[in-house]
């Protein structure tokens, strides 16, 4: 799977909505699975809806019970579907072994009816035959051990190379997915759908498939192996079929739905404990221990109720079937006596229906107890499907052919964006930043600086006119190619688990040392890498705690200036920073803008006075526009912030 930047992280808000990042990934997509067989799940659009297994399909997030249990089903049949060749060995290895089990009970009966012959005739025991017809019992058994261990080591690997297939989908669908459905999500419950729910998925298959399989041959061996023994004791047999058929389908639609509210309140807890655990340091000092324990006792209170409730009404299966079992062996036991009495039917046969009986028995309590553990990898893959179906971001477009190198003009032309339809943000705006500008954006919080620079990056799509860069529409370049030339920088940082060297290296995979070092010396990280036990080989940790936050944000600085962009996009890129370091900073990125055009968000005025051009905003519109000195000159509302933040006033 190729690297895609189409994915991001950001927060909830106006302002929230601002701060958005872009995430990367790749993978291998070896292991048997081609690129053909991720489709099958990828695919995009009006297929799914017509019936392929992927993403655009029908599947909504259930409610409180599973309205789309039969087209699950019915994807899952695609998902292992390509499989086949390996399924139909695993159908035939299965069939070959149930066969050989159920002719075990009937070759003990006649086993049985050697003895008694033997002790009420005047012969004697026949031992050489009945050594013959043990030994070939033993012998059928462990034929029956083998096939049952081949097909069990084949099927699973045909549902962990089905999960490899899902994940990477998921993994591909979340690279598609617009800032708009991630913003709109929980991000533990994201995290409890690309992991507890696959995890559940795979478990359940890996009990099930096999078991519901011999289960269902076992039933239909015995019934046939019964009907020849005594087609009467057979016929008593099967009256008890359909009470239990009944029982397990009444069960099975109450147990459903609260399989369904089980994993949706376990995403809803994996999303609390992620965010506590991601604030853990501001929880603390503002002395919220309490109230996060009881919004996590409530949470957890309310799983408990749906997992109790759940396996509470599943667990009514198996006694159920059990009680339907010994009916049926009593009636056998009476009826089979009383035919023993008349002759009608020799004591090895019965020995022989008494064992079928409990062999008919088992099949349907087996079936009735996988079919709560099937149940439960259904709701799972519910979860799933509704992430796959969720609207993708519009389509890329092709890659474009021996482009020019950018100049870096931007021009906003009659732009619309709201990021709720019913809360227009930005109304008509226009704006044109020349190669090379350095264009500063200022204003209250939730005015949307940040998001116009977002529109620029294509993390959001218009409502409706156009961003042109170098005169071409933004829409008409594919995301990678544009986003290849623009470097970002943002308030909130973003580390990855590895080195400092890596990191660096994130912005320009093809760097050489000579460039990370030289990136890292602009930006001063050389200064404090220096410092570090390891130097550049230091490990940062999944949460970047182990360097301090303006570290992370010089680090983040150079990864940028690594990239060699056309254009900058710097949001508040200082603002974890030292008043010193700042202005090394400063002093480096006016060297990197030079001979780029660069966009500033700033809430410390004093960092923007040599910009080109300062746009002021205000609720989604440009109210002021101009140089720094010419905007001090009237009182508007520059001026006022200007003032009020070098006053000491309350903006």
């Amino acid at each position: 799977m190729s690297q895609d930047n189409d994915s991001g992280l950001a927060g909830t808000g106006k302002e929230g909505k601002e701060n958005a990042a872009t995430t990367a990934s790749s993978s291998d997509g070896s292991k048997e699975v081609g690129e053909g067989d991720r489709e099958v799940i990828a695919t995009a659009g009006t297929e799914a809806r017509r019936g392929s297994f992927g993403p655009g399909g029908s599947v909504a997030m259930p409610a409180e019970q599973s309205d789309n249990f039969t087209d699950t089903l019915r994807r899952l049949g695609e998902l292992i579907g390509r499989e086949k060749t390996r399924l139909v060995g695993v159908f035939a290895l299965v069939t070959a072994s149930v066969t050989l089990l159920v002719i075990g009970p009937r070759l003990l009966g006649q086993a049985t009816d050697i003895i008694f012959q033997g002790v009420i005739g005047s012969g004697g025991i026949d031992y050489a035959e009945l050594h013959r017809k043990l030994a070939f019992i033993v012998a059928l058994y462990g034929v029956a051990w083998v096939l049952a261990y081949s097909q069990a080591y084949i099927l699973a690997g045909v549902v962990q190379r089905s999960m490899y297939v899902l994940r990477e989908s998921v993994e591909t669908k979340l690279n598609r997915l617009p800032l708009s459905y991630i913003d709109s999500q929980p991000r533990g419950d994201l995290l409890s759908r690309v992991t507890n729910d696959i995890d559940n998925l795979a478990q359940s298959l890996q009990q099930t498939m096999s078991q519901i399989l011999t289960s269902v041959l076992t039933l239909l061996g015995v019934t046939i192996m019964m009907f020849t023994i005594s087609p009467l004791l057979a016929a008593i047999a099967l009256t008890t079929v359909p009470a239990s058929v009944w029982l397990m389908k009444f069960i099975g639609t109450k147990a459903r739905p609260r399989f369904l509210s089980q994993w949706r309140h376990t995403g809803d807890l994996n999303a609390q404990a992620e965010e506590v655990f991601t604030g853990h340091a501001i929880v603390k000092s503002f002395g919220r221990q309490r109230e996060v324990e009881a919004r996590f006792s409530e949470d957890n209170d309310k799983l408990y109720e749906a997992s109790f409730s759940a396996q509470f009404m599943s667990s009514l299966i198996q006694p159920s079937m059990m009680f339907m079992g010994n009916i049926q062996y009593i009636l056998i036991a009476v009826v089979g006596g009383l035919q023993i009495s008349s002759g009608s039917i020799s004591i090895g046969d019965m020995q022989a229906m008494i064992q079928y009986a409990r062999q008919f028995s088992q099949p349907l309590t087996h079936i009735a107890s996988m079919a709560a553990t099937f149940q439960s990898g259904i709701a799972s893959l519910e979860r799933v499907l509704e992430l796959l179906d969720a609207e993708e971001q519009s389509p890329e477009q092709a890659a474009t052919a021996d482009r020019p190198p950018l100049r870096g003009r931007v021009e906003f032309d009659d732009v619309h964006f709201s990021y709720l339809p019913d809360q227009p943000l930005i109304e008509g705006l226009n704006v044109i930043a020349e190669p090379g500008q350095t264009v500063a954006i200022v204003g209250p919080t939730g005015a949307g600086k940040t998001t116009l620079v977002n529109l620029i990056m294509r993390f959001y799509d218009l409502d409706s006119g156009t961003i042109n860069l170098d005169g071409r529409d933004i829409a008409s370049f594919p995301r990678h190619e544009l986003r290849s030339e623009i470097g970002m920088v943002l308030q909130d940082t973003w580390l990855f688990g590895g080195t400092i060297r890596e990191n660096l290296a994130y912005g320009n995979p093809a760097a050489t040392e000579e460039q990370i070092h030289e990136a890292a010396r602009v930006t001063y990280v050389d200064r404090f890498v220096h410092s570090l036990p390891h130097g550049y080989d230091t490990v940062v940790n999944d949460e970047g705690d182990n360097i301090s936050a303006g570290e992370k944000q010089l680090i983040t600085i150079a990864r940028a200036f690594l990239n060699d962009p056309s254009i900058l996009i710097l949001d508040e890129a200082t603002s974890s920073v030292d008043t010193r370091t700042e202005v090394l900073i400063q002093e480096a990125m006016n060297a990197l803008r030079a001979r780029r055009t660069s966009f500033v968000i700033a809430h410390r005025l004093s960092t923007i006075r040599g910009a080109d051009v300062i746009l002021v905003m205000e609720d989604g519109q440009i109210v002021e526009q101009g140089h720094h000195d010419s905007l001090l000159d009237h009182d508007g509302p520059y001026s006022r912030l200007y003032n009020a933040q070098f006053e000491g006033q309350t903006i």
